[in-house]
């Protein structure tokens, strides 16, 4: 049994893990800002379910107030930080791009500060396939340059790579950074594609359909994303000592105990059909208002996740209309449509 410590616990990703783990008789502190970005009573809802276990105890606060972390990551004593919480969505961070830096950067530093502090065994991070920006080769691999955001949140979350980089080489902190591909499943976040397709189709209003639809995605089922990062939390990068520790197509750092790695689904899927296979699940057809590219977004993301393969042995393998079929399910559940 390890002792972990979570931030984002009432967030969607935050959420499947900390039950996972739960699940498995670890001791998991969250931590959660409770920000008002999308529906504060989903964020609670998820946090009540996780607390009727009692190896679960929790911390409400934001990132940037250090000395409420300090207190929390006392009290929590972690040997694992796994830091999911974060400003997210990529359309919001046109409007308000402030809120990613001062919870991506400021309140990603206090968590690198928490884990310098109490010496971690392993400090995890989430990043996104968002980095990989204007990358025109795919699938994406985790040793291409990511040099190209093209939104402030893919930046912030490229800097996050970078501060945590340094960290892991002055203070010899075993670091993984993942990057994640488009998560979907039960309990998701009402700003992300599937939930609001299925929300409008239920209530007979159009969805909005961008680049005509001409995009495509690897979408993750969130169930075997959290696997992914279960798994990878018993798989640190190797101290800089360590002989033979570099291998081909490894992302490890030759100067730190750092490694970025990819959980994807390793399959393009095209909007277009993923529309399709909401529609068959919910036996509706929808309206469609076919638009432009939003600004910032990326045409196509595709992961290469044989580097989680090969620390793992596990590949995310959850087929879109399996997954699609499991969110419905609980989406017409929770909110009695």
């Amino acid at each position: 049994m390890s002792r972990i410590l979570i931030t984002g616990t009432a967030g969607f990703i935050g959420f499947h893990l900390a039950r996972l783990l739960l699940s498995e008789g670890h001791q998991v502190h969250g931590y959660d800002g409770m920000s008002d970005y999308y529906d504060v009573a989903l964020k609670r809802k998820r946090h009540a379910m996780l607390l009727q276990n009692e190896s679960f105890s929790a911390t409400e606060a934001m990132l940037e107030d250090d000395a409420a972390l300090d207190d929390a990551s006392e009290r929590a004593d972690p040997e694992v930080i796994v830091h999911l919480a974060a400003q997210a969505g990529v359309r919001y961070s046109l409007e308000n791009p402030r809120a990613y830096v001062d919870s991506n950067l400021t309140g990603t530093f206090n968590v690198m500060e928490t884990a310098r502090r109490l010496n971690v065994r392993h400090l995890m991070m989430a990043s996104t396939s968002s980095v990989y920006g204007a990358n025109e080769d795919m699938p994406f691999k985790e040793t291409d340059k990511a040099d190209t955001p093209l939104t402030i949140y893919a930046a912030t979350k490229k800097a996050n790579e970078a501060m945590a980089h340094s960290y892991a080489h002055l203070w010899d902190i075993p670091t993984t950074m993942f990057r994640f591909f488009t998560v979907y499943g039960p309990w998701g976040r009402p700003d992300l594609a599937l939930f609001k397709f299925v929300d409008a189709i239920l209530d007979g209003r159009p969805i909005d359909i961008y680049n005509h639809g001409e995009m495509y995605r690897d979408f993750t089922y969130v169930g075997d994303l959290v696997r992914g990062i279960r798994l990878l939390m018993d798989a640190p990068p190797p101290p800089v000592a360590e002989e033979g520790r570099m291998t081909e197509g490894d992302s490890l750092s030759p100067a730190a105990p750092f490694r970025v790695v990819n959980i994807g689904n390793s399959q393009k899927v095209r909007l277009l059909d993923f529309v399709e296979a909401i529609e068959a699940e919910l036996g509706v057809k929808a309206e469609r208002n076919y638009m432009d590219m939003q600004p910032g977004d990326l045409p196509a993301t595709w992961a290469d996740a044989s580097l989680l393969k090969e620390l793992t042995g596990y590949q995310p393998e959850t087929d879109i209309r399996d997954g699609i079929r499991e969110f419905v399910a609980w989406f017409r559940d929770h909110y009695q449509k």
